[in-house]
């Protein structure tokens, strides 16, 4: 053991006030534990949620065996004066890491967490992507989606806020618990709603529950973003005839799984997600739409059309009537199309 290696410890140790010679043996006792280790064990991480006791983040310590002896731990860090100056956070630390490493690093607080919701995401795949982002249990983030007061707050009649966590790049800061995550993400939700939006609801005769409904379904089938507003008119057609939506991406969401073709037997699902069955918008959104399949959603094309099919290459080929769309997807299917 190097006694270079040892002084910053020793020294931290040494300029403490000790009111009588036991205590010191022992200080100095500790902090001789405090240098053992050596720090090249694997990387160990560490999450120390918000309130949480030093007694608390010892044992967690301890269990991912970054320390060995957490009482003894606790009492080095009384006597450096770092007890009670851990921050929470998600932490990279080395097994057998020096005591003075590890409390000063829990001192500077953890690194932000940065989660990216990319657009079109479902609830069930963004509960794990945030789940792991923040470091916490998959079912305390499944909780907070839940929320019920969050739900009341947006009149959301699901048992979930799919479709109002709103996709972006979040940097949540550390000890971010699952719910406050959730809730930053309504709150942008609500930052992007643009208060003349709530007119053309009026217009359009639909609620914004409705809206985000649809957008959702926009952002499932758009893949030219010129392609939105009339992706839109055609389901805005459909609603003001009673025609079905046929939406494919509603039966994928009522399976509960991504097909990359919707079978005939899969239109067969008894679900209130099946347009195919079932006249009108589905209960709630089935992803997260960004901003300009909501805005699309708003402001549908000024076009006939009633039917689409998807080419091989993304985009849409939009008809007015059925004949037209037979023809349309037979000419796809002759060119390799679906």
């Amino acid at each position: 053991m190097s006694t270079l290696w040892l002084r910053p410890y020793y020294c931290a140790t040494r300029s403490t006030s000790v009111p009588n010679r036991r205590l010191a043996g022992a200080v100095a006792l500790v902090a001789l534990a405090a240098g053992c280790g050596g720090g090249g064990g694997a990387a160990a991480r560490v999450t120390i949620p918000s309130g949480t006791s030093f007694r608390a983040a010892a044992e967690s310590l301890a269990s991912a065996r970054v320390i060995r002896a957490p009482a003894l731990f606790r009492l080095y860090a009384s006597v450096r004066g770092l007890d009670r100056a851990i921050k929470p956070g998600t932490y990279e630390l080395r097994r057998g890491a020096p005591w003075g490493v590890v409390l000063e690093t829990l001192a500077s607080g953890g690194r932000s967490a940065a989660v990216t919701i990319p657009e079109g995401y479902d609830v069930a795949q963004i509960v794990p992507l945030l789940a792991r982002g923040l470091g916490v249990p998959t079912d305390s983030v499944d909780a907070a989606v839940r929320d019920t007061a969050l739900r009341r707050r947006l009149d959301v009649p699901t048992p979930t806020l799919e479709g109002y966590l709103y996709p972006d790049t979040y940097a949540f800061s550390p000890g971010t618990t699952a719910r406050e995550a959730v809730g930053q993400m309504v709150d942008l939700f609500e930052r992007r709603w643009q208060p003349e939006w709530d007119a053309r609801l009026q217009s359009l005769a639909m609620s914004r529950h409705d809206v985000i409904t649809l957008a959702s379904i926009i952002e499932k089938e758009a893949r030219h973003a010129e392609e939105r507003p009339v992706i839109s008119a055609v389901y805005h057609n459909r609603l003001k005839r009673r025609m079905p939506l046929q939406a494919d991406p509603t039966v994928q969401y009522a399976l509960g799984r991504h097909t990359a073709r919707v079978l005939y037997k899969d239109l067969e699902i008894d679900s209130p997600y099946n347009t195919y069955r079932r006249v009108g918008l589905p209960p709630g959104p089935i992803a997260s739409p960004g901003t300009p399949s909501i805005a699309a959603a708003l402001a549908p094309a000024n076009v006939p059309y009633l039917y689409f099919v998807a080419a091989p290459d993304g985009h849409h080929e939009f008809r007015t009537t059925f004949e037209e769309h037979t023809r349309a997807r037979a000419e796809l299917r002759r060119g390799g199309g679906r």
